[in-house]
């Protein structure tokens, strides 16, 4: 991964933007700055960057819209960066194709270090990353359909594996519950939340993961789960 990225930043707020420009270019990143989503859908056209950090309050689009219409023909990673805490707005934002959420006021090493999560993500999809994928231990073999912790095969139900893989091919992004349960067990699923509750128990502890230490899977509280990277 490649610390010289181009981050494009659309942020109609100068003082956060002066942070974000600061922070990005101390970590030798190479940040565009857009004040409204015209401005950013423009310099998105032009640009091309490798990361789009986004605040929903923009003065000619909401952000969530915005979201929406850019996931129709691009696939660039998305980072929200907001004042609204609602889990609403969070799981919204999230289900319009946004890889990651910040509330306002946040770190700058929180923001470089899910900056780092969003890249990974994305250098994985563009590469196919083969079939293997491997973080602390664990390695999942999407071919084989095998499961190895520490060397160890784990055995997991049809169930567990779906959502495990699920996770494994998003690995670092947040999945909201209903799209989990959407797509581990369909759209009627969804009155049903206790199912992804207690099947992700449990293959946390098939993994010997403990949720409030975690070693794979992160709870995003009242929004989803993600694994780490």
């Amino acid at each position: 991964m490649r610390d010289s990225a181009t981050i494009l930043i659309i942020e109609d707020e100068t003082e956060i933007r002066r942070f974000l420009r600061a922070t990005l270019t101390a970590h030798g990143f190479k940040p565009i700055e857009a004040e409204t989503a015209r401005e950013g859908l423009q310099a998105l056209i032009s640009h091309r960057p490798d990361v789009v950090i986004l605040d929903l309050g923009l003065p000619d689009q909401d952000g969530q819209d915005f979201i929406r219409d850019i996931r129709e023909w691009s696939q660039v990673p998305v980072i929200v960066v907001s004042a609204r805490e609602q889990e609403s707005e969070k799981i919204q934002a999230l289900e319009s194709g946004a890889d990651d959420y910040l509330t306002k006021p946040f770190a700058a090493g929180e923001l470089i270090a899910r900056l780092r999560v969003a890249m990974r993500h994305a250098e994985r999809l563009q590469d196919g990353n083969g079939s293997v994928f491997a973080v602390n231990g664990l390695s999942v073999d999407l071919a084989a359909r095998t499961v190895t912790l520490d060397g160890a095969e784990v055995r997991l139900t049809p169930i567990e594996y779906k959502l495990l893989t699920l996770l494994v091919k998003n690995a670092g992004k947040v999945l909201t519950h209903s799209h989990l349960l959407r797509e581990v067990w369909g759209k009627h699923s969804l009155d049903n939340p206790h199912y992804l509750r207690i099947h992700t128990q449990h293959l946390r502890e098939k993994l010997g993961d403990d949720a409030l230490n975690p070693r794979f899977i992160l709870t995003e509280p009242g929004v989803g789960y993600r694994l780490k990277t």
